[in-house]
């Protein structure tokens, strides 16, 4: 997605910058966790070091974090673009996406710091074996043999706090979107704006809910075995499924793979369907 971004100057605009961090985020997201997965899964020594375990759970973290903000950053630029779209460039001008993306960063880095230093504080005196296929906060605390409350509070607060605020940036832009394409006249022009703001939605709502389930619940209700397969859904897959998600559903993305692909006769004979 980021190549092809990069390749066609027809998508240098905003929305399609958010979309090359969006891809950057996602390769990074699944790198900090994968890779070890992976040998974890075909070896017999499953071992990780204290630090590697610090540092996977810190990028982790990280990532998750910045996907959050950036996904409501993106829901923002959207609104922009279907509520005015004459002033379009004025309103989502480099001075205002950049902080945009530096501000999610800026959010996730500070998140991950928090909940690291918070976890690593805690004694790990009794078994050093964690029941998950990466170092997640949940399973860090369950083997802790401190008194972990303080820290279940911090992650539900937290981690709530951030959904409260990015689901709500989302819902309220896409209010705004709704009732500009509902005044729009032309059919054409309503069928585009929810072809993009449709694929936007689709991975808004699969990040999210796995979020939530994962984390804003009471620690009682945690089930590490159940929770491996969703962590390794949110892990893997989501990253996997974004670039299908934002790209076989907008217009102008298909067209700039027939025109970037069909340079090189790779898809001179594929037609996509909306």
């Amino acid at each position: 997605m980021a190549l092809l971004i990069t390749m066609d100057s027809r998508l240098h605009n905003p929305m399609y910058y958010f979309l090359i961090v969006l891809s950057i985020l996602d390769a990074c997201y699944s790198s900090a966790v994968t890779p070890k997965m992976l040998v974890n899964f075909l070896s017999e020594n499953k071992a990780i070091s204290y630090l590697g375990c610090v540092a996977q759970m810190f990028l982790f973290v990280t990532f998750g974090t910045t996907e959050c903000f950036l996904l409501a950053a993106m829901a923002y630029d959207r609104y922009v673009a279907i509520y005015n779209p004459l002033l379009y460039a004025v309103s989502m001008s480099p001075r205002v996406y950049v902080p945009l993306i530096i501000a999610s960063c800026i959010g996730g880095i500070s998140n991950a710091s928090i909940q690291t230093v918070a976890t690593f504080s805690l004694s790990f005196c009794a078994s050093n074996e964690i029941r998950h296929v990466f170092c997640d906060i949940p399973p860090l605390l369950a083997i802790s043999c401190s008194d972990t409350h303080t820290n279940q509070l911090l992650l539900f607060y937290f981690v709530g706090s951030i959904e409260i605020v990015t689901i709500l940036i989302v819902l309220i832009s896409y209010g705004f979107i709704l009732l500009a394409i509902l005044r729009m006249r032309s059919a054409e022009g309503r069928s585009k704006a929810f072809s993009t703001c449709g694929s936007h939605l689709t991975g808004v709502s699969v990040y999210h809910g796995t979020i939530l389930f994962m984390y804003v619940r009471p620690s009682s209700s945690y089930a590490l075995d159940h929770d491996m397969i969703v962590s390794t859904f949110y892990t893997i897959v989501i990253p996997m499924l974004n670039p299908i998600i934002y790209s076989l559903r907008n217009k102008d993305v298909k067209e700039a793979m027939r025109r970037v692909f069909g340079k090189i006769g790779v898809f001179n004979k594929v037609s996509f369907h909306s």
